[in-house]
C-alpha cells in the first residue's frame, strides 16, 4: 500500500486517461484539465480506456511519485462520468485498488456482538 497519511485527498479523474502519459503529463492534466494543484499533496488517479491499469499521482512535499496498478482479470470501478473529478476515502481507495466495487460495498455478514452473561 501507499504510505501517506490519513489527511490526503483522493481524487479519480472521471473519463478516460492517455496510459501513455508519464509524472510530467499527468502534472499537466491535473493543472489544465482539472484545474488542480498536483503539488498541494493529494492524490489523483487516473484510468485508460480499457480500465484494467490505473496510475496514482502524488506529491509528499519531498518528491513526485507516479504509481501503477495492473489487475490480470477484471476491471477497476470507475465513475461514469465523463469529466472532472470525484473525492473518495482512503478505505474507497483500497477497495478500488483491489479491484472491488469501491461505490457500493457490501458486507456480508453481521458484525459480530459479544453476549452479556447474566
Amino acid at each position: 500500500m501507499i504510505p501517506f497519511s490519513g489527511n490526503v485527498r483522493v481524487f479519480v479523474a472521471c473519463g478516460v486517461t492517455d496510459m501513455r502519459r508519464g509524472m510530467n503529463g499527468l502534472a499537466l492534466q491535473v493543472q489544465q484539465a482539472l484545474g488542480r494543484d498536483p503539488h498541494c499533496g493529494d492524490l489523483y488517479i487516473f484510468a485508460g480506456r480499457r480500465r484494467d491499469t490505473v496510475k496514482l499521482l502524488w506529491h509528499d512535499g519531498i518528491g513526485m511519485s507516479l504509481y501503477t496498478r495492473r489487475l490480470e482479470a477484471g476491471r477497476f470501478t470507475w465513475p461514469s462520468r465523463v469529466e472532472g473529478t470525484i473525492t473518495i476515502s482512503a478505505s474507497q481507495l483500497a477497495y478500488l485498488l483491489d479491484g472491488i466495487d469501491w461505490s457500493a460495498p457490501k458486507r456480508n455478514a453481521k458484525p459480530f456482538r459479544p453476549q452479556l452473561a447474566g
